[in-house]
């Protein structure tokens, strides 16, 4: 049986657009996924980025609900350090309450990830990590980098892995946690704001002592609570011991995918969500009619990944011409290979027999797609093509 297809948005901006032109642009896109069968449609979460416009997922999937019917929509991910447990809950119990059963909330733990590698970061790291243009990449050859190799697992590729850590310690990356945070706020461990999240949402909240608080709208809230992570780590072992079902990002860490799904099944407990472990894994993809041209549209996918890698922070999506004319060198391409390597990118054919191959290997119960072009009607396209080739129609 065909396993469920579903769609990633990060309601990215092209070089020369605006954020509200991305806007629309998302909406157009989850009216079209709807009709062409896709599962679930899930907006990022991501601040302080020139070239990505979905920083606010609940408000923004409240426009989508209003032009859709019956998709269901979700988050990938709100990052739970960034909010506390009753504004989550708030915000997602007026969607549900506006839109009742059609919610996702997936939860993730990018604030904690910065407390992690400062802790682990050496005495000497400096602000000179910062990265920027022209500046030399910032997650290459990290010292905490796992040193794996690149594999093929049973047809699947298993790049070298790469480590965000760098990144994470820079003084952009300060500037930005300062922004995101109250004064002297100290984010929940993930577990803790789950547990928080999950309290709220049964209700009512008590502290033992015979005070009790409750959300509204939040309380009773039909939502269904995803984990998302990227390795082995926290996330995948908090949604496995909650049985919660668990979201594994080979689009973004693909050397640490299998990692990921096997740490979260070794963790899980049935709950009374899940008698058994649910995986989703995700990946990112360019469809057209033939293979050559899908190559053609995917041209500024390395460029835009490096902007991601070298700590600047996604770049509005380059056009073609500007991605033709960049001279790389070889440094670069390397910091950018394992993305573009793990791109499925070709016919529909090509493109679904590879995404079969990972639905095969991870075990995944569900695929999640994201796609990146300069051009929205070859975006639109591009799932088109896509679903008809998975679902066969």
């Amino acid at each position: 049986m065909t396993v469920p297809l579903s769609i990633l948005d990060l309601a990215p901006l092209v070089a020369g657009g605006t954020a509200g032109d991305a806007l629309r642009r998302t909406l157009d896109l989850a009216r079209h996924a709807e009709q062409f069968g896709y599962h679930r449609y899930w907006v990022a979460e991501h601040h302080l980025t020139p070239g990505v416009a979905s920083s606010q997922p609940a408000l923004l999937l409240g426009q989508i609900a209003a032009v859709t019917d019956h998709i269901r929509l979700g988050s990938g991910a709100v990052q739970t350090g960034f909010l506390t447990p009753l504004g989550v809950v708030e915000q997602w119990g007026l969607l549900d309450a506006l839109y009742p059963g059609r919610f996702d909330l997936g939860l993730g733990r990018s604030a904690q990830r910065r407390k992690s590698a400062l802790a682990a970061a050496a005495p000497e790291a400096t602000s000179s990590q910062a990265g920027g243009a022209g500046a030399k990449p910032v997650g290459w050859a990290a010292p905490d980098e796992t040193e794996t190799e690149a594999r093929v697992v049973d047809g699947l590729l298993i790049p070298k892995s790469f480590s965000f850590a760098p990144i994470l310690r820079s003084a952009r990356s300060a500037l930005f946690f300062k922004l995101l945070h109250q004064p002297d706020a100290s984010p929940l461990d993930l577990d803790s704001a789950i547990a928080d999240i999950e309290t709220l949402l049964a209700g009512p909240y008590t502290d033992g002592e015979g005070n009790e608080a409750r959300a509204v709208p939040g309380e009773g809230a039909d939502l269904q609570i995803w984990v998302l992570g990227s390795s082995g780590g926290e996330s995948a072992r908090v949604a496995g011991a909650r049985g919660l079902p668990f979201a594994a990002n080979y689009h973004v860490s693909p050397a640490r995918v299998l990692e990921a799904v096997e740490a979260y099944r070794s963790a899980f407990r049935p709950s009374a969500t899940l008698a058994e472990p649910k995986v989703m894994v995700s990946a990112d993809v360019v469809v057209a009619e033939d293979d050559e041209t899908a190559r053609h549209l995917a041209t500024p996918y390395g460029l835009w990944v490096r902007s991601v890698r070298t700590g600047e922070g996604a770049v509005p999506y380059p056009s073609i011409e500007q991605a033709e004319a960049y001279e790389w060198t070889d440094e670069e391409r390397l910091l950018v290979a394992d993305r573009v390597e793990t791109q499925f990118v070709g016919s529909p054919d090509t493109v679904a027999e590879r995404l079969e191959t990972l639905r095969r290997v991870t075990g995944a119960d569900e695929l999640l797609v994201t796609t990146m072009t300069p051009g929205h009607a070859d975006r639109v396209r591009s799932f088109e093509l896509l679903a008809k080739q998975w679902y066969g129609r």
